[in-house]
């Protein structure tokens, strides 16, 4: 049986009280963490290894011993991450306790080297496990976070704008792929419904490129679209992209594209029944009923 348990036992508040003035000195942030938090973490943790290394099993985290301690670590690994603390700051906060464990272990078995070394090599498999515990539940929180930031970013970058009652555009900037076209869609279908709008322009001007897969998804947001009464018309088709297409054989035969948002908008408008005329009465009228009546006012 390791020795181990009885070590942290008797040495506990000597290790802890080193443990933190060794902190201080490595991983210390006051920028992101109060004294008062790190030596209710250090406090709580240690006791929580105290706790765990009681059933003598030391070379292992499993059982229901150390499940306070396991439980322990993953919050504060979660909490650094939210924090901003980097993985070796967080993993170095465990790490750091092999100083002052080995220093109580020196002084309980120093006349006898081999079982000094034993105890040792015990205490260091045992922190690097923790550390390791520490740094998944960091890694995991982390990713989490990444996680939300790109779906918040994905819900900014797909705004639905309204250009005229019953006139809907939706800008597209970047690729589209399966995630980020079930966004587009839901943001138009919600925007559709709320607005009732009768038009919708998919604007794929700062789409960098337009392949199969990129068709398809844009060919299941007009279908959408329409199930819910929006006739949907792509604008921004350049050069390339027109060529790109024929080139693959997509068929966007039953889709009305042009090549400007511009001239979308304009074909929107005279299909609402509008036209567009100069304020002055001068100009080429282009597809509003009621501006068209006040310049007749006017004059």
């Amino acid at each position: 049986m390791s020795k181990l348990p009885d070590i942290l036992t008797r040495h506990q508040n000597q290790i802890q009280a080193d443990w933190i003035k060794q902190m201080v000195g490595t991983v210390k942030r006051a920028d992101l963490m109060s004294d008062t938090e790190l030596r209710e973490q250090s406090r709580d943790l240690m006791a929580a290894i105290v706790f765990g290394a009681k059933d003598g099993n030391v070379g292992t985290l499993e059982g229901d011993a150390w499940e306070g301690a396991r439980q322990l670590l993953t919050d504060i690994s979660a909490s650094r991450a939210r924090q901003g603390f980097t993985p070796s700051e967080t993993a170095t906060f465990v790490l750091s306790m092999k100083q002052p464990l080995f220093t109580a272990i020196r002084a309980e078995l120093s006349k006898s080297p081999d079982g000094m070394f034993d105890e040792i090599w015990n205490a260091t498999l045992l922190l690097d496990k923790l550390a390791l515990l520490t740094a998944d539940a960091f890694i995991e929180t982390r990713e989490q976070v990444i996680t939300r930031q790109q779906q918040e970013m994905l819900e900014l970058s797909t705004p639905v704008v309204k250009l005229w009652d019953g006139i809907l555009a939706l800008p597209i900037i970047g690729t589209l792929d399966s995630a980020r076209t079930q966004v587009v869609m839901e943001s138009l279908l919600q925007t559709v419904v709320q607005t009732n709008s009768r038009f919708a322009i998919i604007d794929i001007t700062g789409v960098p490129t337009v392949d199969t897969l990129v068709a398809q998804h844009l060919l299941k947001t007009i279908t959408a679209a329409r199930l819910m009464g929006a006739e949907c018309i792509i604008s921004g088709v350049r050069p390339q992209i027109a060529q790109t297409i024929v080139h693959l054989g997509i068929d966007l035969s039953q889709v009305i594209t042009k090549a400007k948002l511009s001239d979308a908008f304009a074909l929107c408008l005279q299909m609402n029944g509008k036209t567009v005329v100069s304020a002055n009465g001068r100009g080429k009228a282009s597809p509003v009923g009621p501006l068209r009546s006040e310049a007749k006012k006017e004059e």
